[in-house]
């Protein structure tokens, strides 16, 4: 059994919640992209990283049915576990920072797969959401507090997997943010919490507590 790390990104205040993320440290017992599907498939989380280069933050990334160019929990869960200031990934260059209980990357908007952002007039209606039919990807909002800039997400990936909502989303909460144009403190799934902050020049920080898990 290939070895890797389990950690949990975008915890709750209180270190609960989160979304579980799969790392394997030395991407080089699997270099196959066929061999990376399949086993990011067998562990069943929402997506898996392979680290090809710990030194310079080489990452790929995979959900469980298919290869990722760049996504926000797995390149936060990355950055917390190898303390790097950057990942190189297909998309691009990814900085990223330590800053007291979070870890924050920096990202560009443009490498996000197109996402449905469906607004709701209460975070009522956005809790008791059923998961919607396969084959759209939706993002599932409403303020809790427009004016302190607080938001209640959930996240359906609409994939032919076992995924059926995914706990914690930064890519999607990097769309949200552009969007909007503000920063935003946003609580998603069952109770993790992902804080985002717009950047000069197009970039976007995303930012989140990590814990290791096993």
């Amino acid at each position: 059994m290939t070895e890797y790390d389990v950690v949990r990104v975008f915890c709750g205040p209180r270190g609960g919640y989160g979304n579980e993320l799969g790392v394997v440290r030395d991407g080089s017992v699997m270099p196959e992209r066929s061999d990376r599907q399949e086993f990011a498939a067998k562990l069943g989380f929402s997506e898996t990283v392979f680290v090809d280069d710990p030194e310079r933050g080489v990452i790929d990334i995979y959900t469980p049915t298919l290869r990722l160019p760049f996504a926000g929990h797995p390149c936060v869960g990355a950055a917390w576990l190898l303390d790097v200031p950057e990942l190189v990934t297909p998309a691009g260059v990814v900085g990223a920072r330590q800053d007291g209980e979070f870890c924050w990357i920096e990202a560009r908007v443009e490498w996000v797969p197109p996402r449905t952002l469906r607004q709701y007039a209460t975070a009522a209606e956005v809790d008791d959401l059923a998961v919607p039919p396969k084959g759209e990807w939706v993002y599932a909002w409403a303020w809790e507090d427009e004016a302190a800039g607080r938001v209640r997400a959930r996240a359906f990936p609409g994939r032919d997997d076992l995924i059926e909502e995914d706990e914690a989303t930064g890519a999607a909460a990097l769309l949200l943010t552009d969007r909007l144009g503000r920063a935003l403190n946003i609580t998603q799934g069952a109770g993790s919490q992902i804080l985002t902050a717009p950047q000069p020049y197009g970039w976007t920080e995303i930012g989140g507590r990590v814990l290791l898990e096993r």
